[in-house]
């Protein structure tokens, strides 16, 4: 007789696949010190700092790790760690309380931090809630190093096992070893947190945000991981435990089956083509691409070259970056987006003044022509490089038209200087915008007249236009990628860029959407541009779609009144493709 303990869990797909074990829960219990007094204040203050300087090493053999595994873009994780424990606000207030009020470093350690967490936990906004996390993991990690016990961590884990926890550290996930974790769910977590990112990138199944009843589940209790419908079956009957098996069976071989379209063109059924390409974050990530099928790079962002480190880099760095990147995808077309920092990307050694809204404020292509130092020094280098590969140069974040001529008056100038200082220059670059504003949707046939593509990035369009932060919790209902709104949006950029025979690609996570891309390629967009290791999925299913029967299908979702209705029509249609 089967058991009657089965319960399930809804959370967010955050990592695709399937993960069949027993629990193992992460527990990482705050540790308590009771209230107490330096015997000697000199030697309280050198214990602080020698378990600051081992937490310190710990760290940085982890980043060190990380970018081996993961590339150095993952790896700037943990500056943000590093840079903690240099922060005055942190350490110096913790030395102050040994120094002046006598207490021992843990209780100091422990007060000072607790009031930062508390603080940072209680914010509206999502990013600085998450560095409640990175306070919780520094600390953590120093206390261990006070009390001479090592710190609770995956790298623990010796046998196979879904993982459980109430939220992942960077840290955490860098370690994790995939021999053993066969995926993960955490109670608290969104589509771009740091966990979620950097599932991706190591392809382990994974949900997160599954909530507080995730604590319920206990090691060594079975559990099976959905991770493309984002649902946790806790202690599952013999039933359910079978047909997952065999789904997770099936969805193995679908992969492998994939891989015979590594080299194929992507056709639709109707025999229309379009392009997919890869989104990336760093160079190592190009090995990705090149595994994956991708026919180029729709968005190659550059920020990496700016992070993580104490000054900005210089044109020649820059310029091997580029050339690199040029040659390694041997004449495949290459789009590399201009700095798009501000917002969620911060760059301390800017110094830069706070802002009350920062998404609103001075970020991307509006930052690069406040400094146009800053960004000539990179355009030099694009123009540079472009000899050695098929470079497109795309400005973010456009909202009016004289931002772009702006952007081209100083891109122009470059390149004549360069020219005349005899440097050779490619004269077949595209320039295009990124359309990730309602503004510039709404305008795009007059911005198309100053360009040669448009790449609409749906990430900040879905979150401008609803006017909802995609990683606030309380409003991410409102990040709808098939709303008609949205789509109305994204038809009237296609149709603008036709009319004047442009190209039209998409970078943003609704280019790899299932329920996306039969849409999308029914109203007529060229280029998909996603994370590698969703082209050949894609590429699949765009094989048995009609181009023709989609355009049709498309102009009727357009009639409907909302995105769950337009997502169930093309489940059901695609659905039928099937039979």
């Amino acid at each position: 007789m089967d058991k009657i303990t089965t319960y399930r869990l809804s959370g967010i797909a955050a990592s695709p696949g399937f993960a069949i074990g027993k629990a193992y829960r992460l527990q990482q219990e705050p540790y308590v010190p009771a209230e107490g007094k330096a015997a000697d204040i000199q030697n309280e203050l050198e214990r602080f700092r020698r378990a600051v300087d081992l937490a310190r090493q710990e760290l940085e053999k982890i980043r060190s790790m990380t970018e081996a595994r993961m590339g150095a873009a993952k790896a700037e994780i943990f500056e943000a760690h590093l840079m903690l424990l240099e922060d005055p606000d942190l350490i110096d207030a913790i030395i102050d309380k040994i120094e002046n009020e006598g207490a021992n470093a843990e209780f100091a350690l422990y007060e000072v931090s607790s009031g930062f967490i508390e603080a940072l936990s209680s914010m509206d906004n999502e990013l600085l809630r998450e560095r409640a996390a990175d306070v919780r993991d520094v600390s953590g990690r120093i206390m261990s190093g006070l009390r001479g016990v090592p710190y609770a961590s995956v790298s623990s884990i010796h046998e196979p096992c879904v993982l459980v926890a109430e939220d992942l550290t960077p840290s955490d996930t860098a370690q994790l070893n995939l021999d053993y974790v066969l995926g993960f769910v955490t109670e608290i977590g969104s589509r771009t947190s740091h966990s979620a990112i950097m599932a991706r990138s190591l392809e382990v199944p994974a949900i997160v945000g599954a909530g507080q009843e995730a604590g319920r589940i206990e090691t060594g209790t079975p559990v099976i991981l959905d991770a493309l419908e984002g649902t946790v079956i806790v202690d599952p009957t013999a039933e359910e435990l079978s047909m997952y098996q065999a789904r997770k069976a099936e969805y193995d071989e679908r992969r492998r089956e994939l891989r015979k379209l590594l080299d194929e063109p992507t056709l639709s059924q109707d025999g229309h083509r379009v392009e997919l390409a890869a989104n990336i974050g760093s160079v190592e990530d190009l090995q990705k691409v090149l595994e994956n099928g991708a026919e180029g790079i729709g968005l190659l962002r550059t920020e990496f070259l700016y992070m993580g480190r104490s000054s900005l880099p210089g044109e020649e760095e820059q310029f091997q970056v580029y050339k690199h990147v040029l040659e390694r995808m041997n004449g495949k077309p290459v789009v590399i987006r201009t700095l798009d920092i501000g917002g969620d990307k911060e760059l301390p050694y800017m110094k830069l003044p706070e802002e009350s809204n920062p998404f609103l404020g001075l970020r991307a292509v509006r930052l690069c022509l406040s400094k146009p130092d800053l960004f000539r020094t990179q355009l030099r280098a694009l123009f540079r490089a472009s000899v050695y590969g098929n470079l497109k140069i795309m400005f973010p974040m456009i909202a009016v038209r004289e931002e772009l001529l702006e952007a081209k008056r100083l891109l122009q100038e470059e390149k004549e200087k360069l020219i005349r200082e005899g440097t050779q220059v490619s004269d077949s670059i595209e320039v295009g915008i990124m359309i990730e504003i309602p503004a510039a949707a709404l305008a795009a046939d007059q911005l198309v007249k100053e360009v040669d593509f448009f790449s609409i990035g749906t990430n900040d369009l879905i979150q401008y236009t609803m006017a909802a932060d995609r990683m606030n919790e309380n409003v991410s209902y409102l990040y709808q990628p098939c709303h008609p709104s949205i789509l109305r949006l994204i038809r009237m950029v296609i149709q603008a860029a036709e009319k004047e025979g442009k190209w039209v690609g998409m970078c943003g996570e609704m280019a790899g959407d299932e329920n996306a891309v039969p849409i999308l390629l029914g109203m007529g967009l060229h280029e998909f541009s996603m994370s590698a290791g969703s082209i050949l999925p894609t590429r699949a299913l765009i094989k048995r779609l009609s181009r023709r029967e989609w355009a049709d299908y498309s102009e009727q979702v357009l009639a409907m009144s909302s995105n769950d209705s337009i997502v169930q029509f093309v489940k059901q249609k695609t659905r039928s493709d099937l039979t």
